[in-house]
Parts: structure tokens; sequence; C-alpha cells
């Protein structure tokens, strides 16, 4: 690896005694993988470690572990039906700095792939909002498909800009997450390309990009609500020296994250300020299992008063009627929310919550397609429920010879009748269609193992 000497000159003044151990680390430390249990689920701890052995526990993040991914594969069943997800071990942190409480509203502002927003989903249950915000069409169909996986009932998917979303939402959110662009520094050792496209020029105009789009969540944070600001770079420009522009420009203070104490306080000095920035915290690959990342809770003072939004009928037709029968024959819900049809596709919203003429990618939960008076069940629908929820389900192991024909799109043997959900250990994983003794596989096609 060849780091760029001025990235190196920059560290060694300031790490100073520490920066041949930082050297030794980004040239030859192991790079390593994480996963973490979907808490959504109940049992999905159990049932991971239990297939995959007594992992070791990532420290500042309750539900991570360390993990082979070499050993643990994205096709393992368990994975496929959400029970955990993948992420690299340093950034759990900054949702894991972050108090959520059922009921809370919670906007990601920058939340593609999705792995702080399926952290945070999690934490919120069922009784909150969470609006997971991806400027860049093609990411935010990617982190589509990861809160999907995860079976987030109450998460609606947005693709807009952080200044249009602040003129809808003023003081809307209890919780706002800033896993902020940045220049990547601390993802040298895993994307080597972020070597050939840094400089010290971007690192300043990264520093921008962030002050703007935390301006923009602050005219969203309610009085005494919470912004969680993070990046995975090692720049002061972009860490300490942001948390200083913050602190001189509004009323908040830096709350100390009562389970982050393992990791490395962040330095006064690197931010050209006066304040105090040992509540901040680093993670430094020579001194933690991951890579660089950067954590700072802001904790409002003001006493701005939530607003509140109209609760929006969107085209409520036939459609929730059509689901109301599938629920009737299938399930065992009585699901509320907000039903909106938009084209063949039906979802469930949260309640109370404007999303309009705002960029939507969707908006809430996908529960499937009304097709000539009759209903399509999403994959969506059923990775969001419990196996009680259903009055059809056929069973298997992990191991399974069945279930692995079924995750590659084929029919199998079933003696119940109409719709039916395959489950992995009691955990849902993907419909079928039951008629004279076979199950007609409706697995999503684009997930389907290869044969």
């Amino acid at each position: 690896m060849k780091l760029p000497e001025k990235f190196k000159v920059r560290m060694k003044s300031m790490l100073k005694d520490e920066y041949e151990a930082f050297i030794n680390s980004m040239k030859s430390s192991p790079i390593f993988t994480g996963i973490r249990i979907n808490t959504s689920k109940t049992g999905a701890e159990k049932a991971v470690l239990e297939e995959f052995g007594q992992l070791e526990k990532i420290p500042w993040c309750e539900n991570g572990f360390y993990a082979d991914k070499s050993k643990i594969s994205g096709n393992h069943p368990y994975h496929i039906a959400g029970l955990f997800y993948f992420q690299e071990p340093s950034a759990m942190s900054s949702v894991s700095a972050l108090p959520i409480s059922g009921g809370d509203r919670i906007l990601d502002l920058c939340a593609a792939p999705g792995g702080k927003a399926t952290q945070a989903g999690a934490m919120l249950g069922k009784n909150g909002i969470l609006i997971a915000n991806e400027i860049i069409k093609s990411r935010a169909n990617i982190l589509a498909d990861n809160i999907e996986r995860f079976g987030l009932a109450n998460t609606i998917i947005t693709n807009d800009t952080p200044q249009k979303l602040s003129e809808k939402y003023p003081y809307f959110f209890d919780k706002i997450i800033v896993d902020a662009p940045c220049s990547g520094e601390g993802m040298f050792r895993k994307e080597p390309q972020a070597i050939d496209e840094w400089s010290a020029e971007h690192t300043v105009s990264c520093g921008v990009r962030q002050k703007h789009i935390l301006d923009c969540a602050m005219k969203m944070l309610k009085g005494g609500g919470y912004i969680v600001y993070s990046t995975c770079t090692f720049a002061p420009e972009e860490n300490e020296q942001i948390c200083a522009y913050m602190l001189a420009k509004y009323n908040i203070e830096i709350i100390e994250p009562e389970n982050l104490n393992m990791l490395s306080h962040g330095r006064a000095e690197w931010s050209q300020s006066d304040f105090n920035m040992d509540k901040t915290r680093r993670i430094f690959p020579h001194k933690n299992k991951g890579e660089g990342h950067f954590i700072a809770l802001f904790h409002s003072l003001d006493e701005h008063r939530p607003t509140e939004t109209k609760n929006q009928k969107l085209k409520q037709t036939e459609g929730e009627n059509l689901f109301r029968d599938f629920e009737k024959n299938f399930l065992n819900t009585n699901l509320d929310g907000e039903f909106c049809l938009f084209g063949e596709n039906l979802y469930l919203k949260p309640k109370n919550i404007d999303i309009d003429k705002i960029k939507i990618i969707r908006s809430g939960l996908h529960l499937g397609i009304c097709r000539k008076n009759r209903f399509e069940p999403s994959h969506a629908l059923c990775i969001s429920l419990k196996k009680e929820d259903f009055k059809n389900t056929i069973d298997f192991s992990c191991n399974s010879e069945i279930l692995k024909k079924y995750l590659m799109g084929e029919t199998i043997e079933c003696k119940k009748n109409g719709w039916c959900v395959v489950t992995v250990n009691g955990f849902p994983i993907g419909w079928g269609k039951a008629s004279n003794g076979i199950l007609k596989n409706h697995f999503p096609k684009y997930m389907r193992l290869k044969k």
C-alpha cells in the first residue's frame, strides 16, 4: 500500500509517538469483518450463535460480532432471512452512541447502503418512524433492498436533498443520523481506490459539504433531540473542526456516549478551537479491531417544538380491501397504518407523516401487488412478519436440501393449500403458493441461489 505523502506528514504531526504503530497497522493488520444481529427478530442472536459458534463480540456494539466472511456466506439462509447484516465493525459505533427509544422519529440523512439505518430501525421497534434518505438514486435502490431484507416495516425511503427535507420537516425528528460523505481515509486498507482519489484539498471540500448537511439536519431536529455525526476518515478538517463549527454556531452540547468508553478521545488541538473534544470518539486501526472512524453525539439545548404533519391519505382504493381479504385468509395479523396504492403496488405507510412533494423510493412497508381483483404478497411483507403471523408455514433446517431447492427457485412438495411461507428454523424466508401437493415458488428471482 502506497499512502499519499501529504497524508503521512499530517498523520505524523497528529499522532507523534503513535505514528509508527499507526502506519504499521495500515500496512499489516488484518481487515476485520463483522456481522450485526437483527434485534427486531426474536431469537435471532441465539440462532446465529448456535449455527456459527461463539463469535468474538465487538465491544462498542451490543449485537455486533467479528466474523470471517469466508466462513459465513451471504448465501446462508439466516442472512437471506434477515437475521444478521454484514457490516464493517467500526461502522457499528455511531448508532450505538444514539439513545434510541421506541416511538422516536428518526432520520438517517445519508443512509446508503443501509448499515446504520437497519441498526437504528431494529432498535426502534414497531412504534416509531424511520426515514432513510439517500440522494443518489442507484444507492437509494440498494438501501431499499437492505431495508427490505431486514424486515423493517415502519421505514420510509427517500431520495432527496438535505435542503429539501429540511424545508419539509422543520423541528420534526427526535434523533438524526449523519454518517457524512467524507474523504474516506479510514477505508484506505479496504478500498485502495480511495487512496487514488485522496487529496488534501478534497478533505477541505468534504468539510464544506459536511457543514451544509449538518446545517440542514439542525433545521429538522426538535428541541432536546440528538444528532450522531460520524465519518470514516482521520482528517480533523472533517471531524473535530466540524464539531467546533457546530458548537460555535448552535445551542448544542457534545454528549459522551456511555457505551464507547473503550475508544480513543478526540483532541482539542485538532479542532483549531478552544472547545473540549474529549467527549468525541475515534477508532484507529492500531488501537482497535476496525477501520478509521469518528463519532460525535450532539444534543440540542433549544426548545423548538416538534412540527406536526397532516395524516395524509394517498390514493386509498380497493387495494386495502384486497389486502384485508388476503390477511383474513392467510395471516393472523391486523396491520395498522395508512394504505397507499401507487399503480399496482400497495404500501402500508406509518401514520402521522406527510410525504407529499418529496422523492420517495418506498413509502413504508411494501405489502404486495394488486392485479385484477387479486392480491399477490411481497417478499418484504413476508420478511417483516414472524412465523406466528402466518396461517400456513412449512419449516426447514439451514442444511435442508429441500430448502436449497426452494432458494434456487424450484417447486417443492407441500400438503397445504393457498399462500404459504417457507421458514428456516422458524424464521420466514419467502412465499410460495400451494396447490395439488406442490408449492409454486415465489422467492424473488434476483435473490435466488445459482444452481
